[in-house]
């Protein structure tokens, strides 16, 4: 399985990952799921939100056990975010019949539709929508870098988007998610183990940071006569790591727009996201409005505008303890392993879905704990303990 995905989307200069919502390399990742499916004699189907589900055992009991995660990525990602989730919850499965499990509930694996977000701007985008958290009329309003609209993009991959939005009879099937993933730090490295459970996932979110200055000649204008909107977005980028390392938390300007983006104009506009994410709410807060005061009176000093949006944003997530706890004793109590609960400030899928049915994670060692990039990695070794670990809870959860 892993060889038949790996070079799926894969850019042959970064040797990362390409696999974008909506595109043509989506489309060949969505086309292997549908082949495991089938090769299992699993029972597929396309949700309204272009989530792809397959089905062991009739769900409409309403306890069934799901696991996946998803197959898209961020630009130039690792080939392990996401993908291995989906890959180990076929494995798992496969290791479940192997031991001649019987099941007592139905069984799902899933592929979400554009968890990362990479081209239109917003996380979870497939699980948002079937949770409720993204009504239709705001995802119709998303748009990529080229000006493709969302409903647009759907449809030229044949998907009806006016069907999309909250799909609450779907999540009724549910009884318990678990996702694995590869683990995006060091904690497990650092601890020596290979296989951990989430506790939480830390509050986050993204903001728009518009500077709107004017546009000049770069030979011709003095520097006393300039409105330069990048000279207030660079020093944003400095205040929000400083702003981050006081309160304990991070803050990543990773991405800009300029207009006009000549290398001899001053730019008109300098358009930064700032990600940012915290243990908790109250820091998050802090950072973000400290972010922002001080991106205002750079601002002022340079004769330039600003506008803040926040695009997107998460709570703390909290996952649920009883299932969590299960996992523990699970994987603890009847196999042995000795495995440590951390928290995690990346968002998932099943941080969204927490609100409406259960869930909980592993995680899967990263000896480099990068992440989002060619360099993020995880041994066999450590992927098999991983898929051992899934097939030990499934078989805890849904083989009683």
């Amino acid at each position: 399985m892993w060889r038949d995905l790996l070079p799926l989307g894969r850019h042959p200069a970064t040797h990362g990952y390409r696999r974008f919502a909506w595109t043509g390399v989506d489309g060949d990742c969505r086309a292997w799921f549908e082949e495991q499916a089938a090769a299992r004699g699993l029972r597929y189907e396309v949700d309204r939100n272009g989530n792809q589900w397959a089905w062991l055992g009739d769900p409409a009991a309403g306890d069934a056990v799901v696991t996946g995660s998803h197959l898209d990525s961020v630009p130039d990602g690792g080939a392990f975010d996401g993908p291995l989730g989906v890959v180990s919850a076929f494995a798992a499965l496969d290791e479940l019949r192997g031991r001649d499990a019987r099941f007592t509930r139905s069984l799902g694996i899933v592929n979400f539709g554009d968890e990362e977000g990479a081209r239109f701007g917003l996380a979870c985008v497939g699980s948002r929508l079937t949770a409720g958290q993204l009504t239709r009329e705001q995802a119709h309003r998303l748009t990529d870098g080229d000006g493709v609209t969302l409903p647009r993009a759907m449809e030229a991959a044949g998907y009806d988007p006016d069907a999309i939005g909250p799909d609450p009879e779907r999540l009724a099937r549910i009884g318990a998610f678990v996702e694995l993933h590869v683990e995006q730090g060091r904690a497990l490295d650092l601890s020596g183990d290979r296989v951990g459970i989430a506790s939480a996932i830390w509050p986050h979110g993204r903001w728009r940071f518009d500077f709107r200055g004017e546009a000049n000649h770069a030979g011709t204008t003095r520097l006393a006569d300039r409105r330069d909107p990048m000279l207030s977005y660079a020093e944003t980028v400095l205040a929000a790591r400083r702003e981050a390392e006081l309160a304990g938390a991070v803050a990543t300007f990773g991405k800009i727009a300029v207009e006009p983006n000549g290398v001899n104009a001053i730019p008109s506009l300098v358009r930064g996201w700032l990600d940012s994410r915290a243990a908790d709410q109250d820091s998050l807060d802090a950072v973000v409005a400290d972010v922002e005061k001080a991106a205002g009176e750079y601002a002022a000093a340079h004769g330039v505008d600003l506008a803040v949006v926040r695009e997107s944003f998460t709570p703390v997530v909290e996952f649920d303890h009883a299932l969590r706890d299960e996992l523990a004793r699970i994987l603890g109590t009847d196999t042995g392993l000795t495995v440590p609960v951390l928290g995690t400030g990346a968002g998932h899928d099943a941080g969204i879905l927490s609100g409406s049915v259960p869930t909980a994670m592993l995680f899967v060692r990263n000896p480099t704990g990068v992440s989002h990039s060619p360099a993020e990695s995880a041994t066999e070794d450590d992927c098999v303990a991983g898929v051992l670990a899934l097939a030990d809870v499934l078989e805890g959860l849904a083989c009683r």
